[in-house]
């Protein structure tokens, strides 16, 4: 089972979600609150199971309404997602990944364990 770790940066407050295995599947910006840290992981816990995908890796790819994961090739030329909410806001984003396959993955970690994954703070 998943869960969201909270945790103080220097600037403010942002969450990790990690996979039953530890692994961090993605992560948040950087919130002035824990209010406000709180409300982006209730977003992703309402979003992530619905969203579509969006691959923006292939050329005249569709564009999907939001809620959405939106898939693209980062400047070091590996894949990434980031999740938006209805209102386009983007809410958590993922590591690199080197093959397609391992990010799409990586979305679905993100739906499966993002439901009922716990909150601890760090």
């Amino acid at each position: 089972m998943g869960k969201f770790v909270v945790k103080k940066t220097n600037t403010g407050v942002k969450f990790d979600l990690k996979a039953g295995n530890g692994q961090v599947i993605a992560t948040s910006e950087v919130y002035n609150s824990d209010a406000a840290c709180k409300n982006g992981i209730a977003s992703v816990q309402k979003n992530a199971p619905v969203a579509a995908i969006e691959d923006q890796t292939v050329e005249g790819y569709a564009t999907e309404k939001n809620p959405k994961f939106e898939i693209y090739n980062d400047k070091a030329g590996e894949f990434r997602f980031r999740l938006k909410a209805t209102n386009g806001q983007v809410i958590a984003v993922s590591e690199g990944y080197t093959s397609m396959a391992s990010c799409k993955n990586g979305i679905e970690s993100v739906q499966k364990n993002a439901v009922d994954a716990e909150i601890v703070e760090e």
